[in-house]
């Protein structure tokens, strides 16, 4: 039941509430599907007949002309998505300030959709490319408003369960391209690959149409100075009367937090690097750098570069291979999505640290030490890939991203955001476009193989021990105390058993103003008296922690 009704519910579902709000992670299937296709379309033998050269690839019964692709043009097509995404992530800080939420969300699926058309629509390299970089921008766009908007009209209790869904949709966007490229990579003429892309229109629509219906943030209309629309739209996530107790007291602790971010003063980016009492610089570096040792966990090898990794590795049916990893992304994100609100976030970071690096490290020694024809071992190399990718989706998958809105203080927090969320990208694509020539034989090229495993072994015990020195727990911790606990100057090794000792004015606000209103107030004058005075203590305690 704690995940239907509130602690302060009264008994009423919050089903409808939790809804709207999950609904945006769909957004995650944008990106996730797009990821997962591209490593199927680069294989397809029409796409490579269009895009590719006579002579450079293998000669198959598909491909009998031996039509393939440079390791330059694989980076190329498959890193620049993330090129896109990185500014669009960059973009996102403004365009969700001034479109909104909801609306910002809606015009990055028009610009999505305008790259889904180029590349649909291309029989040329340029204007593929061009596709992947619009398309980019819409992801990147998405990839922040996303749990910007889920942060702010979600309900608390269940915060990090509904961000965590975000990465889920990314997951079953992954299957979903798995599924659409064995479908269609038997086709002989271009209609295969043209289909697998054009579908992506359709996820668009869902999104864009969907939040059509969805109220926009309440907070965002009270930064806006539109009272009455955010009072219904909080009525409407709230699932009761506009005039209602709740309604009230969340309306006041939102124009009390906004209050408090408006005596903050302006910031600027360059603020973000400040150091001072609430170690703004460390925590803004911590969240660039967790999205960084994300992607350095070597996951989008697999999602970029499956197909073609596990046909070079002798596997017989790659394709069906990448749809099985797929499954097993999209289960395993389902136990994160519950531990990181029951073990936390450092513990749950830790053990899948451990997990991918003994995980890579046995695939590498495995493929070093068997030949293409030793079918135990290529079972066996699936079989920790599986695993490896288990312990991923169960934790650094999920965590990331909910880590991402806890880190930051008000005054800094949606520019904090949208830098690691760059940071992600960037380093998407970094690695998308260094790895063809890491793993590919020939001039020119590392010609690693499966030993490119080793590396990403190293970069998970890199994670290790970044997360050990540098994320503390915030289970159970409100915003607030999560900036109490930076003050206090507590080391992250430390944090588990951290006790906060204050900031517990806006739920006593809260339950005050519930318990007045609905007992009848003799003296409402005294009672606001009194919130102006509480309001006035609790910035000066924020102020002197600042």
């Amino acid at each position: 039941m704690r995940f239907i009704n509130s602690p302060d519910s009264g008994g009423r579902s919050k089903v409808p509430a939790i809804l709207m709000t999950t609904f945006a992670a769909f957004g995650g299937i944008l990106f996730g599907y797009d990821t997962g296709t591209i490593s199927g379309i680069i294989v397809m033998p029409a796409w490579l007949k269009i895009y590719g050269s006579q002579g450079i690839g293998e000669v198959t019964a598909d491909n009998p002309d031996g039509y393939g692709i440079t390791a330059s043009t694989t980076s190329l097509v498959v890193s620049i998505l993330s090129a896109g995404t990185f500014f669009g992530a960059l973009l996102a800080y403004p365009v969700g300030d001034i479109l909104g939420r909801k609306l910002g969300l809606i015009a990055a699926c028009l610009v999505f959709s305008i790259g889904v058309a180029f590349q649909t629509a291309a029989t040329a390299l340029p204007l593929f490319v061009v596709g992947r970089v619009v398309a980019g921008l819409g992801v990147g766009l998405v990839s922040c408003l996303v749990p910007m908007y889920q942060s702010e009209c979600s309900p608390k209790w269940i915060r990090g369960a509904v961000v965590s869904c975000y990465q889920w949709a990314i997951t079953i966007g992954l299957l979903l391209a798995a599924c659409a490229n064995e479908g269609e990579k038997d086709k002989p003429d271009a209609s295969g690959y043209r289909w697998v892309i054009a579908i992506q229109f359709f996820w668009a629509g869902i999104l864009a149409g969907g939040m059509c219906f969805l109220p926009e943030s309440p907070r965002f209309l009270i930064k806006k100075g539109k009272f009455d629309l955010a009072r219904r739209n909080l009525a409407r996530v709230l699932r009761t009367d506009i005039d209602s107790a709740e309604v009230k007291a969340e309306y006041e602790e939102i124009e009390a937090n906004l209050r408090h971010e408006e005596s903050i003063g302006q910031t600027s980016y360059i603020d973000c690097f400040r150091n001072g009492p609430g170690h703004n610089r460390m925590r803004v570096l911590t969240g660039i750098f967790l999205q960084a040792w994300q992607q350095l966990t070597g996951i989008n090898f697999i999602f970029y570069y499956g197909t073609t990794f596990f046909t070079q590795a002798g596997i017989s049916n790659p394709f069906v291979v990448t749809i099985i990893t797929n499954v097993v992304n999209v289960v395993s994100t389902l136990p994160g999505m519950w531990a990181v609100d029951n073990l936390g976030r450092r513990k749950l970071l830790l053990i899948g640290a451990a997990g991918m690096c003994v995980c890579e490290y046995i695939v590498a020694i495995v493929g070093v030490s068997t030949d293409s024809t030793n079918k135990a071992a290529q079972n066996s190399l699936i079989a920790f890939v599986c695993i490896y990718i288990f312990f991923f989706a169960a934790s650094w998958g999920p965590v990331a991203w909910v880590l991402t809105g806890e880190l930051y203080p008000l005054g800094i927090r949606a520019k904090a955001m949208s830098m690691s969320t760059a940071s992600n990208w960037l380093w998407n694509w970094g690695i998308g476009y260094a790895t063809p020539y890491l793993v590919k034989s020939g001039p020119g090229n590392a010609g690693l193989g499966v030993k490119v495993f080793f590396i990403w072994g190293t970069t998970c015990l890199g994670c290790l021990l970044f997360t050990y020195f540098c994320i503390p727990e915030t289970k159970g911790l409100s915003l607030e105390q999560v900036d109490e606990l930076y003050n206090d100057g507590i080391k992250p090794w430390h944090s588990s058993s951290w006790v906060p000792e204050s900031h517990h004015w806006v739920e006593e606000r809260r339950k005050s103003s519930v318990a007045n209103i609905e007992g009848g107030l003799s003296q409402p004058s005294q009672s606001m008296d009194t919130n102006v005075e509480d309001s006035g203590e609790h910035e000066k305690k924020v102020n002197s922690a600042v």
